[in-house]
C-alpha cells in the first residue's frame, strides 16, 4: 500500500509478560529472548496490559539509551484482533506528516506548521501545533491526544485522571474566548476497530465535563481514526462524536 502517512522502522514481534512501574514492560520476543522495553505511555492502557498479548517493539542503537527497546503496538482483543498504538511519542510525528500532506479535514488553509509553541495562562504550556496562513486567517492551535482505550466500538479518552489534559482544555478555551485564533482538540484514535469517540467519563469525569464545556465555548474536536499495522499508519477518517 502507498497511503501510509507514517512507516515504522523494522519491528520485532513478541508476547507481553507484564507491564509495571508504568513505563516498563517485560516481553518475550519470538526469538525466545526476554527483554525489558520502555513503555512511553503514562495512562493505564486499559485492556492492553494482559500477559500473553502479542506486541511489537522497535529497537534503537542509540548508546545513550538505558533501554534500547520501545513498546510500539499491542494487539487488542476487544472487538477483533486489532493493533493499537501505545507509544505516546508517535502520534505527534504522524500528525505532523498528515498536516504537511494536508490530509486532515476541517482545518482550512495554512502555509506554516509550527510545533511546540509556547502559550497558555502562565506561558508555561506548549501547544502541539500552531498553523498559520500568512496572517490572512486566524491561527489554529492544535492539541493532540493519543486514544487507546475502547469499549465496544467506542474509543474513549482519557483512560486515567489527567490534570494536565484538564489544564490544556482550559487554555484552549482561553484561545477562543480571547479571540487569539481557532482551537482544535485532535484525538488520535490509534486503533481501527472503533468508529465512535466519547469522553472517558468513568476514568476522569472532570475531563469529560470540561471537554463538553469547551466544545460549547467554541473548541473544535477532531476525532481522527487511524489504522496501525507493523508496517505503518494509515488515516481512516473521522469517528462519530458522541458527547
Amino acid at each position: 500500500m502507498t497511503d501510509f502517512i507514517y512507516r515504522y522502522p523494522s519491528l520485532q514481534s513478541g508476547r507481553l509478560i507484564k507491564r509495571y512501574k508504568r513505563f516498563l514492560a517485560d516481553i518475550e520476543l519470538e526469538t525466545g529472548e526476554t527483554i525489558t522495553a520502555h513503555c512511553a505511555n503514562p495512562g493505564k492502557m486499559r485492556g492492553l496490559s494482559e500477559p500473553g498479548y502479542r506486541v511489537m517493539v522497535s529497537r534503537s542503537d542509540n548508546p545513550k539509551r538505558k533501554l534500547p527497546y520501545s513498546l510500539e503496538l499491542v494487539e487488542a482483543q476487544d472487538n477483533e484482533p486489532t493493533w493499537v498504538g501505545v507509544n505516546t511519542n508517535l502520534p505527534n510525528q504522524a500528525i505532523k506528516l498528515a498536516l504537511e500532506a494536508r490530509s486532515l479535514p476541517g482545518l482550512g488553509e495554512y502555509d506554516s506548521i509550527s510545533p511546540e509553541v509556547v502559550y497558555g495562562r502562565d506561558k508555561k504550556s506548549r501547544v502541539d501545533f500552531l498553523l498559520n496562513k500568512n496572517g490572512e486567517n486566524p491561527p489554529i492551535y492544535v492539541e493532540v491526544k493519543n486514544v487507546t482505550w475502547a469499549e465496544g466500538r467506542k474509543a474513549l479518552f482519557p483512560d486515567a485522571v489527567t490534570t494536565r489534559g484538564q489544564k490544556h482544555l482550559l487554555e484552549l478555551v482561553d484561545v477562543v474566548l480571547g479571540n487569539q485564533g481557532r482551537a482544535v482538540a485532535l484525538f488520535f484514535i490509534g486503533r481501527s476497530d472503533c468508529d465512535i469517540f466519547a469522553p472517558g467519563d468513568s476514568a476522569d469525569p472532570e475531563y469529560g465535563k470540561l471537554l463538553r464545556h469547551a466544545m460549547n465555548q467554541g473548541l473544535e474536536i477532531l476525532p481522527c481514526r487511524f489504522e496501525l499495522t507493523p508496517e505503518g499508519i494509515r488515516y481512516l477518517g473521522l469517528a462519530k462524536l458522541e458527547m
